[in-house]
């Protein structure tokens, strides 16, 4: 497709060319006293929920809810253990993902299982591919995934390695090789967390174009605005159990969040986290002066003070992950020092970080902080172990006790401490991984997107925690992509753009609009 004809067809899409259909009353998926259990844990109990064709139906409820258990039931992933599902008024019983796709029913996750490095068709078709005397059919393949491509009207070359696209464009090839196998229902499982504004917008348009189609989305997300700018309906969970499904145009907010959590929040709650003033304006705990690593961040001066939450707020690749990096010893500066209490400190490694009583919780804590395979007690004490050594041992009964201490201090959802992590929610995960660094008691916690995935009552528990550490002395570097957020719970906010230091804002001066002002600046 000529890139006029893209723009066209994204420019159709975009102005409502392709106007909303009534959505069809007669269910494409019905699911009824579905129930799923693990040892110790009731993941579904007796629920129930439908999604009708040409319908965006969003799909809400805490971590540990069972939104997730519900997907990997319908998909094939887990076998239920009660109920009954039906597509297009058929019952099925998918037993595999692959079952499930041949139904008619297609997954697109938060993060992109393609193959970076094989071409943008060659992802599409992958698994099945068409073949002619044996051997694999390169041009019919080029054919049917330009014909997937030009249906959303996705701007990319399929003879491309899909890698040199954007998470964006990779997001809507993995539609694209969805709806590939003619699928009836399309779940789209956080699918724009790794996005920005203009690719929201991007996305959005396609699924207003496939509802136009007829198609059945599942749409799972923790951004409430996106839930009210794309959804039909929605179903709330809570603990494995059905609170109800409601038209979006008729649930406030408000509303949603009580449901969700299960019990009244007022509009302050849902608004404020009162953060406290730092305790003094004394020496500062942190200091970065002019530190800098070629490729990754320009020289920054940045101060942090017993007591105060720093925000580090700034677009995706910005330079924020960066900033938390260098200090934790894992990237090593090209130029400039890092102070702690007015002395300079060499933090060759993470090691080195740690035993001076820095914390970092990163950005990815599937790939970087949890330990999947070790209980909810062994990924606690991993920090303090370090930070000790392994030659003094912390005993079974200490590791215990802190497990237990902080599992009830942080309100960790699980049946014991000997749980594997892997097995929890997204919110109760992070929460572990808050445990680990407070155990090591650190004078300074880089908290790096900490609540991303995670549900608003997770969220509030996080910052309630976070104000609460500030006012026993704690300096904490908060990272967030959410400006509501940032505004909510720093003292002061750092503003970078293209990695570099562009504003830096205090009391008053602190605002949504103040921080978007100062990162859409011309140098």
């Amino acid at each position: 497709m000529a890139d006029r004809e893209i723009q066209v067809a994204q420019d159709k899409v975009a102005s409502g060319a392709l106007s909303d259909l009534p959505l069809d009353p007669s269910p494409l998926l019905q699911i009824r006293g579905l129930t799923k259990a693990f040892p110790g844990v009731k993941a579904l109990s007796n629920v129930d929920f439908t999604v009708r064709r040409g319908e965006i139906h969003a799909l809400m409820g805490e971590n540990g809810a069972g939104k997730s258990t519900l997907i990997k039931v319908l998909t094939g992933v887990y076998q239920r253990e009660g109920g009954d599902i039906s597509l297009d008024g058929r019952p099925i019983d998918a037993r595999t993902p692959e079952e499930a796709q041949r139904l008619g029913i297609s997954t697109v996750y938060q993060e992109v299982n393609l193959i970076p490095y094989r071409s943008v068709a060659e992802n599409i078709c992958l698994g099945r591919q068409p073949t002619r005397a044996g051997m694999i059919h390169w041009k019919r393949i080029r054919e049917r995934a330009q014909r997937a491509l030009s249906r959303l009207g996705i701007p990319a070359d399929v003879t491309e390695p899909l890698s040199n696209y954007s998470i964006a464009i990779q997001q809507l090839v993995a539609i694209a090789r969805a709806l590939d196998i003619s699928a009836q229902l399309l779940i789209l499982d956080e699918p724009t967390s790794s996005l920005d504004a203009r690719e929201v917008k991007q996305l959005f348009a396609v699924m207003r174009q496939l509802k136009s189609e007829g198609l059945g989305i599942i749409f799972v997300t923790h951004f409430l605005d996106q839930v009210y700018e794309i959804s039909d309906r929605i179903t709330v969970l809570r603990n494995g159990q059905l609170v109800g499904e409601y038209e979006a145009k008729a649930l406030s907010r408000l509303e949603l969040i009580s449901r969700m959590m299960g019990k009244e929040l007022s509009e302050w709650e849902l608004k404020s986290v009162s953060t406290p003033r730092p305790k003094s304006s004394g020496k500062p705990l942190l200091e970065l002066r002019k530190l800098a690593r070629k490729g990754s961040l320009s020289p920054i001066d940045l101060e942090i003070s017993p007591g105060e939450v720093v925000g580090l707020a700034g677009l995706l690749g910005s330079g924020r992950t960066e900033t938390a990096r260098l200090i934790f010893g894992i990237d090593h500066a090209d130029q400039g020092e890092l102070l702690l209490d007015g002395s300079a400190a060499a933090l060759r490694s993470p090691r080195d970080a740690i035993r001076l009583k820095l914390g970092f919780c990163p950005e990815d804590r599937k790939m970087e902080a949890i330990i999947p395979n070790l209980s909810v007690r062994e990924n606690i004490v991993l920090a303090l172990q370090a930070s000790q050594g392994w030659v003094r041992y912390v005993s079974g009964t200490k590791q215990l006790a802190l497990a237990e201490q902080f599992i009830k201090a942080l309100n960790i959802v699980t049946p014991n401490s000997e749980q594997p992590v892997r097995l929890l929610s997204g919110g109760n995960q992070q929460k572990v991984i808050l445990a680990r660094w407070l155990a090591s008691h650190p004078r300074l916690l880089l908290l790096d997107e900490p609540t991303r995935g995670i549900d608003v009552g997770a969220k509030l528990e996080i910052e309630k925690l976070m104000a609460r550490l500030t006012v026993e002395g704690m300096a904490i570097l908060f990272i967030s992509s959410d400006l509501e957020e940032i505004v909510r719970n720093s003292h002061r906010v750092v503003v970078l753009r293209d990695r570099s230091k562009v504003a830096e804002l205090s009391h008053e001066q602190i605002s949504e609009t103040s921080i978007m002002q100062a990162i859409a600046a011309s140098r």
